[in-house]
């Protein structure tokens, strides 16, 4: 299913080092000794759960990651350097599976939980190691042993901060089209989106975030009415609903808010019967298509006084782009509060949790 973002990589582990047979030769020293040292450990792969990465995009593109081998070892009892670890950075909800088998290796869902996808090898000992009062001269010595080798499928289900959330033909696909870099399919009929797809709204260089369409919901959804409701249950892991109305109507004896209003208490009663977490999460209403109305100020008035609606509303058209960049805007700010606070509350659990600003530090008033 294409909601759940996916990637498949191979990581190859550093070999270690073999370790040396050497014998210490200086002038007036002839006999030494063994002096050979081991050898490095191999370079591991490590992957760490980081907050700030939303998608796996990168994985898509950079699929093999191999970590060097270690050093060997030499005379003089040099041991062989071992090979800097990679650490690769992946969303919080990056679920690691083996790719052969199947089998469910990892579930990073926590921020800062590291594990190891593949360990690097050991190195090889040198041939002091076998010195003894039977062996004085041991030329015994041990290769390094071969890196981890894997791979693997990695998927990451906790994605969207936002899902869009309306009728068939509200305009969902064209506003995610608008916003985002997601090229869905749009068509001037019913359930023209089969599955959800996933947008990535970047508003800097380094501030983003994911939007999530899912196909329209009727009345009867949260029954299974339709296609929605296969995928209502995506959207509790957003942070913030945005409910696309279309406020348009192409039949003149049909009063457009009248049918807008219906059709805005349809899903939102469909919400409330299907999950009232889903019910009671953060929504914002989003009146679509207003370019088609000669009165778009007053129909966004009396749209929000018969829905009994106090909430954040956007009038926007997403065909034209009127109105989406104010949307944009005041979704990532919103959402960056709200992971700020997030972030803040799992900061908290850890033990040795330290405020930035020592104000905040309650530690220092029972002193």
């Amino acid at each position: 299913m294409k909601f759940v973002d996916e990637a498949t990589i191979e990581v190859i582990a550093g070999k270690g080092g073999n370790g040396a047979a050497s014998f210490r030769r200086e002038k007036f020293i002839p006999k030494g000794g063994p002096d050979g040292g081991d050898g490095g450990r191999g370079g591991s792969i490590y992957a760490i759960a980081d907050r700030n990465i939303n998608t796996l995009i990168d994985f898509r593109y950079a699929r093999l990651h191999r970590a060097k081998n270690g050093e060997n070892g030499r005379g003089s009892d040099q041991y062989g350097a071992a090979a800097p670890d990679i650490t690769l950075r992946v969303p919080v909800g990056t679920v690691i599976y083996d790719y052969e088998t199947g089998e469910q290796l990892f579930d990073l869902d926590r921020h800062g939980e590291q594990v190891t996808l593949a360990a690097g090898g050991q190195g090889g000992l040198g041939n002091l190691h076998f010195k003894s009062s039977v062996n004085r001269a041991p030329r015994q010595f041990t290769h390094g042993t071969e890196g981890e080798q894997r791979k693997l499928r990695m998927e990451l289900k906790v994605l969207a901060d936002v899902g869009l959330l309306g009728m068939p033909n509200a305009g969902k696909s064209t506003l995610i089209t608008k916003i985002s870099n997601a090229k869905p399919k749009i068509a001037d009929y019913p359930f023209t989106t089969l599955h959800p797809n996933l947008g990535v709204v970047r508003t800097s260089a380094a501030r983003s975030f994911v939007v999530a369409d899912i196909p329209g919901l009727i009345e009867g959804a949260s029954e299974g009415a339709g296609l929605g409701h296969l995928f209502l249950r995506h959207l509790t892991r957003t942070r913030v609903l945005l409910h696309l109305v279309d406020v348009s109507s192409l039949d003149p004896d049909v009063d457009p808010v009248e049918k807008a209003v219906a059709d805005a208490k349809a899903i939102v009663e469909e919400l409330r019967l299907y999950d009232a977490e889903l019910y009671n999460k953060p929504r914002w209403l989003v009146l679509n298509k207003l370019d088609m109305l000669e009165n778009p100020e007053e129909i966004k008035q009396r749209f929000c006084q018969e829905f009994g609606w106090d909430g954040p509303v956007f009038a926007i058209s997403a065909l034209s782009g009127e109105g989406t960049q104010e949307l944009v805007w005041a979704l990532q700010e919103y959402l960056d509060k709200v992971k700020a606070q997030e972030h803040l509350e799992q900061d908290k659990q850890q033990e040795n949790y330290t405020p930035e600003d020592p104000r905040f530090d309650d530690s220092r008033h029972n002193l």
